[in-house]
């Protein structure tokens, strides 16, 4: 199964791939198993979106930049107004990213 790399630019994944750097440069961990640990971190945070995530969001907001590159959407939103269920959070600036998730199969 392919991954996306995404993940890891995420609050978590960049706290784990600074972690693992700090483990590889102290010794404690050899450079190939921290980056199995990283590709097994793509593929959990992959399946965990798929099958544990029912909630559907709405996004409307101000489309500043978009871009289609290598099959992946980014687009740049200010004043973005995300509504779930009956809550909703105003964001002056968001960023999101998008894959073809049938990418993934192949």
């Amino acid at each position: 199964m392919a991954t996306f790399e995404l993940y890891r630019r995420s609050t978590i994944g960049m706290c784990l791939t600074e972690t693992l750097d700090e483990m590889v440069s102290s010794g404690v961990l050899g450079p190939e198993l921290a980056i199995q640990v990283l590709v097994q971190f793509d593929k959990s945070m992959a399946e965990a979106l798929e099958t544990q995530v029912k909630t559907k969001v709405s996004v409307k907001g101000h489309l500043h930049t978009y871009r289609f590159c290598d099959n992946v959407w980014t687009f740049i939103l200010q004043d973005a107004l995300f509504k779930y269920d009956e809550h909703q959070e105003t964001v002056g600036r968001v960023k999101i990213v998008a894959c073809d998730s049938k990418l993934l199969g192949q």
